[in-house]
């Protein structure tokens, strides 16, 4: 689990690719502190798993399916890329909670300057709509973002200074294609009121979710 705070920048030393999935080799542009063999790290928001490392320097491994449902694939060795470590207790979480699967990729549709920072509009598949609401949280190459805004297949947030100079954000120019990560929470509560629905199987309890449920356990 990762907060979607990033941490620092690493850089793209090599791709191998083995059949169908690849490993890449990353230098991190800071100090992470000691790497442990097998622990997750955020690369572009991909939860990836570290499996060597020496120095600042560690390799993961990407499955086919990561390659295929995020931008990993598309990447180039020399570019920079947005790194997190794993939450952990005790940890602040700044962000929002952030499982490193992303959902889809989406593309920058419109970059225009807002004060001193810069307004970014994406677009994103139709069925993602569902789980992107204005003030919520969204999760762009593994960065936490709040949406400003939001429309039918689109939505709108703004990046500071800060979060330009140290992430990779700010490199982004209209066309470039995104990894996206939408509100864990909303995506389990849609799935709990799947009960609601008229001919659907009920909780295994052999109850569906109704006012008397939801008092029952606390909600009112």
């Amino acid at each position: 689990m990762f907060t979607g705070l990033i941490e620092g920048t690493g850089t793209l030393l090599r791709v191998d690719h083995t059949g169908a999935d690849a490993r890449m080799v990353i230098k991190a542009n800071y100090d992470t502190g000691p790497i442990i063999l097998g622990e997750s790290i955020a690369v572009d928001g991909a939860c990836l798993t570290v499996t060597s490392f020496e120095g600042n320097v560690f390799s993961v491994d990407v499955s086919r399916e990561s390659l295929n449902r995020t931008t990993l694939g598309k990447k180039k060795v020399g570019q920079r890329l947005n790194l997190e470590r794993a939450l952990r207790l005790g940890d602040r979480l700044g962000g929002h909670m952030v499982s490193g699967h992303v959902d889809a990729i989406g593309k920058l549709r419109e970059r225009t300057r807002d004060g001193k920072s810069w307004r970014l509009t994406f677009q994103i598949p139709r069925e993602l709509d569902k789980y992107v609401i204005e003030k919520g949280s969204i999760a762009i190459n593994g960065i936490s973002l709040t949406v400003n805004a939001c429309a039918e297949g689109t939505f709108h947030v703004n990046i500071i200074p800060h979060t330009a100079r140290e992430t990779t954000i700010d490199q982004l120019q209209t066309g470039d294609e995104v990894n996206i990560e939408t509100d864990l929470m909303g995506k389990y509560v849609e799935k709990m009121l799947q009960a609601w629905k008229p001919g659907a199987k009920p909780p295994r309890e052999g109850k569906a979710i109704d006012m008397e449920f939801l008092a029952k356990h606390g909600f009112s």
